[in-house]
């Protein structure tokens, strides 16, 4: 063994070296429930954990293997899954009493159907663990019920329930990756079932062909009469790192019959070597989670066949991502026909090949080679090459989600070329539909199919009937491959790049490319909006023009009524998540002092005089951008004003009565009252939330997007009876001026009135006449009080003068001299 902190260094060496990895985000997500992606679901209270799935050739049947129970169910009708036979099998009373001896819980002790393949054209061949004893059986496929008794099932079927295992049945004969003991120490590549050509064969126990496996897949390849079995198990070449796990790929051929002296019974065509997912100076992916073989394009050579799998990574700086890579069969081939590595067995070590090369390894025929070269055989199994990856480059890999199954299919688009789409399931219960560019991966929409996620899990693709088939322990889950109904538009038909939709412009719908004729709106590997909608317009008249619309009407909106200093928040709904939402206003800057754009889009600000009136809600996407809300900001008008969001009718079209000013009148045809923003699409995405689950589904929505410039540039707009009418922006100043005016008014008013009363009464005990019986102290207290009242008088009117005696003028009052009794003089 190596030094492990010499270990631990290089593996951080490593993981610094690794590139940054491109986040993957899924276009469209579709919640557990969502209408906008219509799945069928079957499930029974008495039946769970379907997980082994059996696809008829036509696509109109399925069966399933669940525990204790094999089914056959109808799925040749789009929106239903309807159970057309059930066959139970179960184990007794003493075979789960024997089970529970052996210390096993009693509800892994059922029959749990591991293997289900067809036998030919009548029959299907099933396996289960049947209590920790393995059990097969021949059934009808048209009746569902078995023909004859079950038989054992050790080498062809796991014990455990959870242990994974691959089956094949080529030529009526069953080849099977599994372990063949009680304790799972034994595990077996093994034949059986076999004809009288040949003979049931397995694997030699004694010489170490496998290292505690788990068998992932399996494929046969006929031009090669060849199986290729996939797994993963611990990488004995590597001494220095302990329990080191590697991806396997074997081999071995279909008319092998063992040796003559040597390998009697054994396969004398067993060949392993490694495959490698890995990218330039990254530590490796080397755990293997699935694989799954892509069908031969139409006249395609057989070497062209490819391999897709998911990959994991036992190292913790690759904690938490899958790879997916993929693998020629011409790059598989070319190992096998190389060098060997040898095992020495009194060291137990590997080491290449240095003695004289006998025969090659992994070839057919060896069957009549001589002892001396089976013995060369026995020895030299492994390859000293590695299988890399195509490209040696990941296809894909993904740091936010684990994979754990995956399908894929060959497309061909509406320009006829091909396109590799990935379905890829998660362990967190979601269906990734991913395509592969030139670019890079595009994964076109996410689906959630359950809701916890599941131990066991299985993938199977009708390509017939454009079906996506999910087996799980609580039912069975239908999903259409396609979506395309779903895009309302051209612009999000041609933005999803989804190479199984188009825009059909005849029937401005977006289709299914292989149920379309005629030129398709499509751009798989660029998404460009305007050229690909462009190029299927009717005419060039409709090109971009909202009047092509089926119902063209103008934009809504929400108005909201605030109060100064309240904070408001407007919300703004993605067109996908992979879009940008940004915010405009006319003749405005959105400032960073007075606004916060928020992370989910929404914009946050405080009400002000300044921040009244329109917001724009813009998303763009690959260049393309659409419109998605429009908000009308209003102060309240008075306390009983609502606070929050309200729908406005419709702004009803309006037009001048001349050219010049003057009052509106009649149905406008040609603008709205409205300010307009750039169109881009017929028909902007209508949007339509899913408030439960708070996920966007695209929709189309009407809004007229002619111009957000021009000389509604230099306006706000005012809401009149539902209706958008331009205003002066002073006008919201008027009533705060006429309010104040009012009170100065009444204020000096108030003034003037107290001043003309105080006068009235200095001047008319100025002018009273005087008693002639008075006495002297009665004059005496009249004059005090006249000085008094002059005083007042003085102290309205100014500073006095001649000494205090007199005053700047004479109004109402009597003037100096001996005459008291003059006539009243007016003001």
């Amino acid at each position: 063994m190596g030094n492990p902190s010499l270990l631990s260094f290089t593996v951080a060496l490593l993981g610094l070296l690794s590139p940054c990895l491109t986040k993957l985000t899924p276009r469209v997500s579709f919640p557990m429930g969502n209408p906008g992606r219509h799945h069928t679901c079957f499930n029974s209270h008495d039946i769970r954990n379907t997980t082994t799935l059996l696809l008829s050739e036509d696509g109109e049947m399925l069966y399933v293997g669940g525990q204790d129970a094999v089914l056959a169910l109808n799925i040749s009708h789009k929106d239903a899954i309807i159970l057309r036979s059930k066959l139970s099998w179960s184990p007794s009373d003493k075979d789960l009493e024997q089970c529970s001896m052996k210390g096993k819980k009693m509800a892994d002790c059922s029959n749990f159907i591991r293997v289900l393949n067809f036998l030919n054209a009548t029959h299907i061949y099933a396996c289960g663990t049947f209590a920790f004893s393995p059990r097969c059986t021949y059934i009808n496929s048209e009746t569902l019920t078995m023909s004859g008794s079950p038989d054992e099932g050790r080498g062809r079927c796991p014990y455990d329930p959870y242990q994974r295992n691959t089956a094949i049945i080529v030529d009526g004969q069953l080849y099977t990756g599994t372990v063949a003991d009680y304790r799972g120490n034994r595990p077996v590549i093994s034949r059986h079932l076999s004809d009288s050509r040949h003979v049931d064969l397995k694997l030699d126990d004694t010489l170490g062909w496998l290292e505690d496996p788990t068998f992932i897949g399996s494929s046969f390849i006929p031009d090669e009469e060849k199986i290729y079995f996939f797994f993963s198990e611990v990488g004995r070449e590597y001494d220095f790192i302990d329990k080191f796990i590697v991806s396997r790929v074997s081999q071995i051929c279909t008319s092998d019959v063992g040796g003559q002296r040597t390998l009697q019974r054994r396969w004398t065509t067993f060949a392993k070597a490694q495959l490698l997912c890995q990218a330039g100076s990254e530590l490796p992916y080397n755990v293997i989670q699935d694989i799954d073989i892509l069908p031969l394009a139409e006249g395609g050579p057989a070497d062209d066949t490819l391999f897709y799998g998911i990959f994991t990574s036992q190292w913790s700086v690759n904690s938490g991502r899958s790879a997916v890579c993929s693998f020629r069969l011409t790059d598989i081939k070319s190992v096998f026909s190389g060098n060997y590595k040898v095992l020495n067995r009194d060291t137990l070590q590997w080491s290449t090949r240095v003695q004289e090369k006998v025969a090659n390894p992994g070839e057919c025929g060896l069957h009549n080679a001589s002892d001396n070269a089976l013995r060369f055989v026995k020895e030299n199994f492994l390859a000293e090459d590695s299988v890399r990856s195509i490209g040696r480059s990941l296809t894909m890999v993904s740091t936010e989600h684990t994979y754990s199954r995956l399908t894929v299919q060959r497309v061909q688009a509406a320009n006829r070329k091909n396109y590799t789409v990935l379905f890829l399931l998660t362990e967190a219960g979601q269906l990734h539909k991913a395509v592969l560019l030139q670019s890079g991966v595009h994964i076109i929409e996410e689906v959630q199919v359950f809701e916890q996620p599941q131990p066991v899990k299985n993938l199977k693709l009708s390509i017939p009937k454009g079906m996506i088939y999910v087996g799980t322990s609580e039912g069975v889950v239908k999903i259409p491959s396609a979506n395309c109904s779903f895009y309302w538009t051209c612009a999000q038909c041609v933005l999803s790049r989804d190479p199984f939709c188009g825009w059909n412009p005849f029937s401005r719908s977006c289709v299914e490319v292989s149920q379309a004729h005629g030129i398709l709106g499509q751009d798989v590997d660029g998404g460009n909006v305007e050229q690909a909608c462009s190029s299927v317009s009717l005419t060039q008249r409709t090109r971009f023009s909202p009047s092509d619309l089926p119902t063209a009407s103008c934009p809504s909106g929400e108005l909201l009524s605030v109060s100064l200093n309240e904070v408001v928040r407007l919300k703004c709904p993605a067109a996908s998540q992979l879009s940008r939402q940004f915010w405009e206003r006319p003749n405005s800057r959105l400032s960073s002092d007075l606004y916060l754009h928020m992370k989910d889009g929404s914009l946050s600000f405080v009400a002000t005089p300044a921040t009244l009136g329109q917001y724009l809600c813009l998303s763009t996407e690959n260049g393309y951008r659409q419109a998605m809300a429009i908000y009308q900001l209003r102060q309240k008008s008075s306390p009983l004003a609502p606070t929050s969001y309200t729908q406005f009718r419709r702004p009803t079209p309006t037009t001048q009565a001349g050219p010049g000013p003057g009052p509106r009148s009649g149905p406008d045809t040609s603008a709205t009252a409205w300010p307009k923003i750039p169109y881009l699409d017929p028909g902007v995405t209508k949007l339509s939330m899913s408030i439960r689950n708070a996920t966007v589904t695209t929709r189309q929505t009407n809004l007229d997007m002619s111009t957000w410039t021009g000389e509604s540039r230099g306006k706000e707009a005012e809401f009149h009876d539902g209706n958008l009418l331009p205003t002066s922006r002073c006008s919201c100043y008027l009533k705060e001026v006429v309010v104040v005016s009012v009170l100065l008014v009444l204020c000096l008013s108030l003034l003037i009135i107290m001043l003309l009363y105080v006068i009235r009464q200095h001047c008319h005990h100025r002018t009273a006449p005087h008693t002639e019986t008075g006495s002297t102290g009665s004059r005496d207290s009249n004059r005090r009080s006249s000085e008094v009242q002059g005083e007042v008088f003085n102290k309205h009117n100014g500073p006095t003068m001649h000494g205090g005696h007199g005053s700047s003028f004479i109004c109402n009052g009597t003037l100096p001299g001996p005459i008291e009794h003059l006539p009243n003089t007016p003001i």
